[in-house]
């Protein structure tokens, strides 16, 4: 077995006690609101790449950035900035109209007294549409506090309904950051990811619909909400649903949807022709830092695996978990680690992708299952941790309405999430690969040339 370097992973150490560390004074010391987002990562993620670079003094400061240069233009990574401008776009061009729209429109067809399921339904479907569960929280948030407030239901139970809606689209999105990141990490196709993951989705969401109903039925006094709503808005989101679902390319189903999406806004009168163009680069923009965060992580990447710290990280894995599934296990816990670490699930999956592409190969798991596992990992951890933007984002929310809660009420509500672990927990030990991947057997460590 090939000796690692445990030393050579002292930059994911930096980081994580930096961002860690300040964010806990910041959110908890300081009392400053959203605090662990007020922590420039993109300054953390410089100081531990400088780090890197005073390691491994048996290389010359040339030959390091040759090595980080071969890690950002990695064809993943470039293809993986890309994505991330076009998403951008997309999500720029045709603005989040039309999520209140959906909202509205099922909660004026739908006997009132399933409104909290259809909460949970409605975040389902608009945070798989948007490509973002703090921006489907952000808007159905409100309007979860409007249905509590009429029908008499639990405000954390109406919450927590919007918040597991919103991590469903987060988990199978084809525009999510983390769909993005799991996809090119691990050069698979996003509907082969997107079919991997529905497996493991589509119980927990249908689970957690039968368990809210169980709950509410007959136990308030709904009232039906009239709102008016546009449904042609919504066409440029189920055009990048289902030219994703069927497999076209992703860069032309975005294309495709910020055309349809351009001439819809424009002929409906939502935004001027000039206001477009600004919204286009203000949805560029908005992907800066995820973008930088990508370029970062993959040259400091680059420098441990050179290093060794990648072998020595794996080298541990392999003497905690000894068969496949116990390595899809093992993949699981460390992107949740790095995302109870970082309140990122984004930035969790772009750290963790290397490390998993690795261990895919020492376990013999096929890619598409890697980044399913990633990207559902990551969306269990963040859909529950107390200072996360999703959690932090929806008790905002409802306090600019007058409605006060803490994280503590919400997350005994929190089904969804729950229910995705346990989901996932099942098609990794009781449920084959009908690749053949995953049957449980001892695999051992093929030393790397």
């Amino acid at each position: 077995m090939e000796k690692g370097n445990v030393k050579a992973l002292l930059p994911i150490g930096v980081f994580l006690v930096l961002y860690l560390g300040l964010g806990i004074l910041f959110e908890y010391g300081l009392g400053i609101p959203m605090g662990f987002y007020n922590i420039p990562i993109v300054v953390i993620f410089l100081v531990a790449l400088m780090v890197a670079c005073f390691q491994n003094k048996n290389l010359t400061f040339d030959d390091k950035l040759v090595i980080m240069g071969r890690g950002i233009g990695d064809k993943t990574i470039v293809t993986m900035i890309l994505i991330f401008m076009a998403a951008g776009v997309f999500v720029g061009t045709v603005g989040r109209g039309s999520a209140e729209s959906v909202a509205f429109f099922m909660l004026d067809i739908i006997p009132a007294e399933f409104s909290v399921a259809v909460l949970f339904v409605v975040s389902c479907f608009v945070s798989v549409s948007m490509g973002t569960s703090v921006g489907t929280i952000t808007l159905i948030t409100p309007i979860a506090v409007a249905v509590a407030t009429a029908s008499g239901y639990s405000l954390p139970l109406c919450v927590a309904s919007v918040m597991g809606g919103a991590m469903f689209g987060d988990n199978l999105s084809f525009i999510s950051d983390t769909t993005i990141a799991a996809c090119q990490g691990q050069g698979v196709a996003m509907k082969d990811k997107f079919r991997e993951n529905f497996k493991i989705a589509l119980p927990a969401a249908i689970a957690t619909v039968v368990v809210i109903l169980v709950l509410t039925l007959g136990q308030g006094s709904a009232q039906p909400m009239h709102q008016s709503y546009e449904l042609v808005e919504l066409i440029p989101y189920l055009i990048v649903l289902v030219g994703g679902i069927i497999g076209i390319n992703v860069f032309i189903v975005l294309l495709l949807g910020i055309v349809f999406g351009s001439l819809i806004v424009v002929a409906t009168g939502t935004t001027a022709p000039i206001d477009l163009v600004a919204s286009m680069g203000s949805g560029a923009a908005g992907m800066f830092e995820t973008a930088m965060v990508a370029i970062l992580v993959s040259a400091i990447c680059a420098l441990i695996r050179e290093y060794g710290g990648f072998r020595a990280l794996l080298n541990g894995i392999k003497s905690l978990f000894k068969s496949k599934r116990g390595g899809q296990l093992g993949m699981g816990l460390l992107v949740c680690a790095m995302d109870i670490a970082t309140a990122n699930n984004t930035v969790a999956i772009v750290m963790a992708n290397p490390i998993a592409k690795e261990m895919s190969e020492t376990y013999d798991i096929s890619p598409r299952k890697t980044a399913s596992l990633l990207d559902t990992f990551s969306c269990v951890s963040q859909g529950i941790i107390p200072y996360g933007a999703q959690m932090l984002v929806a008790l905002s929310a409802c306090a600019e309405l007058g409605q006060v809660i803490s994280a503590f009420q919400v997350i005994p509500f929190l089904f969804y999430p729950f229910l995705l672990l346990l989901s996932s927990l099942v098609f990794i030990f009781l449920i084959p690969d009908r690749r053949g991947f995953n049957d449980g057997s001892q695999v051992e460590v093929q030393p790397q040339s």
